[in-house]
């Protein structure tokens, strides 16, 4: 850092209190009690999977009829079951994609085919759009009928699986997304009425939680006369069993939260578990992701606890008590913190000490060091922050957005999501991680730029160092309208660097690939819209209650 001013002697007078609003849930999820199975659905689900993998083997003779059956089973959210058979599909399919294209004149088609294959890391052409331009450009030829828009939103679906150089796509974004927008008042199908609204105001099959985008398309699916039965009882199924493994992970992890006392002991902090589970249930939702998402939740809980500290209630010498503590990670600092910080640096170490115990058991001991040092990373870097706050310094966008990035704690809680996963995550992809390869660089730039452009009036109602908002507009002299415009414009290249980094080969395996592009999905609902982690309004409500509480009808 350029700024190395010594600060030995500031001190501070107030606390920098933020006033959150409390747990908007009570303890509706402190106790769950499970419901036993009906009888046989279990073997139902079985029996439905083996059917559907047969029918994913036969439709490869109907190229056409097999991607709508491999859209229909991810976006019902169901894909976890068929993995190999999906991913044998994609690659038969991959070698014929260019003779499909010529022998298709049909920009649905074309667009489902290319979004499949580039899902799955295919670097393919988009030339292929070429012949579809004026349909795109909204010429006279565009289409109207529910058909013809569902060519179109399947087009701009694609275009959010662009990289760099691709401007056909950069154009065919803005284009289609316009002819959506003009077409959507007219349309009279309902079900396509509302998955183009959905992708237009709410999230693009890209960008959209897995889990939210599930729910919110098990609702619509039965409303095409094409829709699959089987299939979408198999997911209904399926969904509900989640639910309730969901809810009695989420009751155990409150239960321990509860244990922190967070509304009496630490309450300038935001009591936010259910928020936390929600986040990481966003990263992996899979059964065989349990353990991992218990550790994450467990440490993205306390990395809220951090940034309340440290952002809306320490004093500058207690925070220098507690970087001391962070470093030396041991108990026998715990007499030297102020009382309010002993309970959740406890816990943190607690935690460390049952993951300790977990990984000695699977053998993958080596991954607790990289843990460990996660949680220090983050704490200094917030550290860094206070001592501009302090010194009311004002850093340069580029040195902010070093320190800021650095900040949100998403490198840490990138490392952290990997420490419970299974033989995929390897020594590669933790040191793929803290070498900020661009795919992570990327991750946490929307996640910084993101959370800037809608907190920033809310942090400056008190004492904290200026955004990203703030810092831009000062230095090229812009408002701050501008600097927001610019800001759009650099998460959009995020998520270009993102798609690029699943293209075949992929420099790590693509399960740890899948978490860091999750933990930007999750940015993505959860901040594109207001700050919904910090303000739980009914927006957040909502999803959590069709995720955590109802169960699909």
């Amino acid at each position: 850092m350029e700024h190395k001013n010594h600060i030995a002697s500031i001190t501070t007078s107030s606390r920098p209190l933020a006033n959150f609003h409390p747990n908007v849930w009570g303890d509706r999820f402190l106790v769950y009690t499970p419901q036993p199975c009906k009888a046989g659905e279990k073997e139902l689900v079985e029996k439905l999977k083996e059917e559907v993998k047969e029918e994913l083997k036969e439709a490869s003779n109907d190229i056409v009829a097999l991607l709508k059956l491999v859209d229909a089973i991810q976006r019902l959210g169901i894909e976890y079951h068929f993995e190999e058979e999906i991913d044998q599909a994609m690659q038969n399919f991959s070698q014929t994609f260019e003779d499909f294209c010529n022998d298709k004149d049909d920009l649905y088609a074309n667009a489902l085919g290319f979004r499949l294959l580039r899902q799955h890391g295919y670097k393919i052409s988009c030339s292929l759009f070429e012949k579809f331009k004026d349909v795109v450009k909204g010429s006279s030829n565009a289409p109207h009928t529910a058909e013809g828009i569902m060519g179109i939103l399947e087009f701009f679906e694609a275009t959010h699986l662009r990289v760099n150089g691709e401007d056909i796509l950069d154009d065919g974004y803005v284009s289609s997304r316009k002819l959506l927008e003009s077409s959507l008042p007219l349309l009279t199908n309902p079900p396509v009425a509302e998955l183009v609204d959905h992708a237009l105001h709410q999230y693009s099959k890209r960008r959209g939680l897995p889990r939210v985008e599930a729910r919110h398309y098990l609702s619509i699916y039965a409303q095409f006369d094409s829709h699959h039965p089987k299939l979408l009882k198999l997911a209904k199924l399926d969904f509900n069993l989640l639910q309730a493994m969901h809810k009695e992970e989420l009751s155990e992890l409150y239960r321990w939260w509860k244990e922190l006392e967070v509304p009496t002991k630490l309450f300038y902090a935001r009591d936010r578990m259910v928020e936390c589970y929600f986040w990481i249930m966003g990263v992996y939702f899979e059964p065989k992701h349990a353990k991992a998402r218990q550790i994450t939740t467990k440490m993205t809980a306390i990395a809220s606890l951090f940034d309340d500290t440290f952002d809306a209630y320490a004093t500058f010498e207690e925070l220098e008590l507690f970087m001391v503590a962070i470093e030396r990670w041991s108990m026998s600092c715990l007499d030297e913190l102020p009382e309010y910080m002993r309970g959740f640096y406890k816990a943190l170490l607690e935690a460390f000490e049952d993951i300790e115990e977990y990984m000695t058991k699977e053998g993958t001991l080596y991954r607790l060091g990289y843990g460990i040092e996660a949680m220090k990373v983050m704490a200094r870097d917030y550290f860094t922050e206070i001592k501009w706050r302090e010194e009311k310094y004002k850093p340069k966008s580029e040195e902010y957005m070093h320190v800021a990035t650095a900040s949100s704690g998403y490198t840490s809680l990138i490392i952290c999501s990997f420490l419970g996963m299974g033989d995929c995550v390897t020594k590669e992809a933790f040191d793929f991680v803290l070498s900020k390869q661009d795919i992570v660089k990327a991750t946490l730039n929307i996640c910084r730029l993101t959370d800037d452009i809608v907190g920033h009036e809310f942090e400056r109602k008190r004492e904290h160092i200026p955004s990203m908002v703030e810092c831009y507009a000062e230095e090229h002299n812009k408002s701050k309208e501008e600097a927001v415009d610019e800001l759009l414009k650099r998460i959009e290249t995020a998520w270009k660097l993102i798609n690029e980094a699943f293209l075949k080969p992929t420099k790590i395996p693509t399960p740890p690939l899948f978490r860091i592009l999750n933990f930007a999905r999750v940015i993505e609902v959860i901040y594109s819209k207001g700050d919904w982690f910090t303000h739980v309004g009914p927006e957040m409500q909502k999803l959590i209650t069709q995720l955590l509480i109802d169960p699909v009808p």
